[in-house]
C-alpha cells in the first residue's frame, strides 16, 4: 500500500523522443510511412501464403511470422505516432501493463519463430532426404503451437506478478512505450522476484534460441561449403539475409535487456528498441519474402486474376 502522504499513480506519462526540436513532423511522416509498409507488405504476404498454393512448410512460418509482426507492430507504433505528434502520452496503469504484455508475448513469438526458421533451413540444406519426413504438416502445427503456447505461459506468469506491484512514485517514463524496465523504476514496491522472473525469461527467449540459430546456421554454412559453386552461391545469398535479420533482432535485444548502458541509457534503449520494433518488421518481408521468386510469382498471378475479374 501506498504511504500516507503519497498519492497512487492511476496512470504514466510517455515522454517518448525529447530532443526532436524541429523534426518531430519529419520523424513523425517517415514512421507512418514506414508503419504502412509493414502493415501492406505483411499483410500481402499473408494474403499470398494463404490463398495459393505456396504449401511448402517456409512459406508457414512466413505467415505466421507476418501476422506476429502486424500485431507486433500495430501495438507499438501507433502510440508512438501520437507521443512524437503530441510530445507525450497518456496510459493507465493497467493499459501500460498491458500494452508490455501484449509487446512481450508477440516478441517471444517472433523469437520462437525465427529459431523453427532457422531448424527448418537447417534440415532443408543439412539433411534434404529426411526433410519431408521430418518436416512434416503435422509437426509444423505443432512447432507454431508451441511458439504461441509457451509465449502466452512465459509472459503470463511474469504479469500476474506485475499487477501486483504498487505504484506510488513518479508517474515519468521516459520511453516511447512500456517496457519492463521503466515500469520497474516507478514501482514503490519490492521488484526482486519480477527482476529474476524476468532474468529467467530473457534467458529462455533470447539467449537460448539464439544459440540454438547460430548453432543451426554454423551448421548449414558448412554444409554449405561442400556444395558446388552455382547452388552454394544462391544458398549463400539466402541464408546470409535470413541470417543477417536474426542477428539485427537478437543483437538489439541482449544489448537491451542484458548490456548495461552508459549514462545516456535511456536515449540509447530507444533507439535501440526502434530497430527490433519497428526496423525488422519493415524489413522481414523484404527479406524472407518478397525476394523469393514463389512469393513475387504468386502476387502477378493475383494481380493477373484481379486485372482479368474487372473485365
Amino acid at each position: 500500500m501506498c504511504e500516507d502522504n503519497t498519492t497512487r499513480v492511476s496512470e504514466v506519462v510517455l515522454h517518448g523522443f525529447q530532443n526532436l526540436n524541429n523534426y518531430n513532423i519529419v520523424f513523425f511522416c517517415v514512421l507512418l510511412l514506414i508503419f504502412l509498409v509493414i502493415l501492406v507488405g505483411n499483410i500481402l504476404i499473408i494474403t499470398l501464403i494463404s490463398i495459393t498454393n505456396l504449401r511448402h512448410p517456409m512459406y508457414f512460418f512466413l505467415k505466421h511470422l507476418s501476422i506476429v509482426d502486424v500485431l507486433f507492430s500495430s501495438n507499438i507504433v501507433p502510440a508512438l505516432l501520437h507521443v512524437i505528434l503530441w510530445g507525450q502520452g497518456l496510459l493507465s496503469i493497467t493499459g501500460c501493463i498491458f500494452q508490455y504484455y501484449v509487446h512481450s508475448f508477440l516478441a517471444f513469438i517472433q523469437s520462437f519463430l525465427l529459431t523453427v526458421m532457422a531448424y527448418d533451413r537447417y534440415v532443408a540444406i543439412c539433411d534434404p532426404l529426411h526433410y519431408s519426413t521430418l518436416i512434416t504438416t503435422k509437426t509444423c502445427y505443432y512447432l507454431v503451437c508451441f511458439c504461441w503456447m509457451f509465449s502466452y505461459i512465459l509472459i503470463s506468469s511474469e504479469i500476474i506478478f506485475l499487477y501486483q506491484l504498487q505504484f506510488c512514485k513518479s508517474n515519468y517514463i521516459d520511453h516511447f512505450f512500456c517496457d519492463i524496465a521503466p515500469i520497474l523504476q516507478i514501482s514503490s514496491s519490492d521488484t526482486f522476484i519480477v527482476i529474476w522472473i524476468d532474468f529467467v525469461i530473457c534467458f529462455l527467449t533470447i539467449f537460448f534460441p539464439f544459440l540454438l540459430v547460430i548453432g543451426s546456421y554454423t551448421c548449414i554454412f558448412i554444409s554449405i561449403l561442400k556444395m558446388s559453386s552455382v547452388v552454394r552461391k544462391k544458398a549463400f545469398s539466402t541464408c546470409s539475409s535470413h541470417l543477417l535479420i536474426v542477428c539485427l533482432y537478437y543483437g538489439t535485444l541482449t544489448a537491451i535487456y542484458a548490456v548495461p548502458s552508459g549514462d545516456n541509457s535511456h536515449n540509447e534503449n530507444k533507439f535501440k528498441s526502434l530497430i527490433y520494433t519497428v526496423l525488422t518488421p519493415f524489413i522481414n518481408p523484404i527479406i524472407y519474402s518478397l525476394r523469393n521468386q514463389e512469393i513475387t510469382q504468386g502476387l502477378i498471378k493475383l494481380i493477373d486474376l484481379h486485372v482479368w475479374a474487372e473485365f
